[in-house]
């Protein structure tokens, strides 16, 4: 947990104008279909800011902040890496291949995006679609 929660001036400092309007928009399309508890902490060693989506005591989603970056974490356990295969093909090279290149651990499949505009946002949907339903009605 922070101590103190960055404010949007403190974000679009550290990440720069063009990607703070990226992460904000990551945020928003999150927003618009999970209904999430929201948990800020320090990034570690390699990132400022983490900011967990999660709920019922399982994450969603960890999106990082450091200077010039962004993280988009999602860790596919195994059986969403077999629903991650049936949808494969809907899914864009890019996201394939950072999906193809991460490591497996004992607990799951961990896979950091790195965006730097909203070209792999519905990607992004259908993934976090793999991990959790939508849970809000629009």
């Amino acid at each position: 947990m922070l101590e103190k929660v960055p404010v949007a001036e403190d974000m679009a400092v550290l990440l720069g104008s063009q990607l703070y309007n990226v992460w904000k928009g990551l945020c928003t399309i999150i927003d618009e279909k999970y209904e999430m508890d929201h948990l800020w902490a320090k990034g570690g060693k390699t990132w400022t800011y983490e900011y967990k989506y999660r709920r019922g005591g399982k994450t969603l989603c960890t999106l990082y902040a450091r200077e010039n970056d962004i993280g988009f974490l999602i860790i596919f356990g195994k059986e969403e890496r077999a629903k991650f295969e049936v949808i494969r093909e809907n899914l864009s090279e890019d996201v394939q291949k950072i999906y193809d290149e991460s490591k497996t651990y004992h607990d799951g499949k961990w896979v950091m995006y790195h965006p730097v505009n909203t070209s792999m946002f519905d990607d992004f949907l259908k993934l976090l679609a793999v991990k959790r339903r939508p849970n809000k009605k629009r």
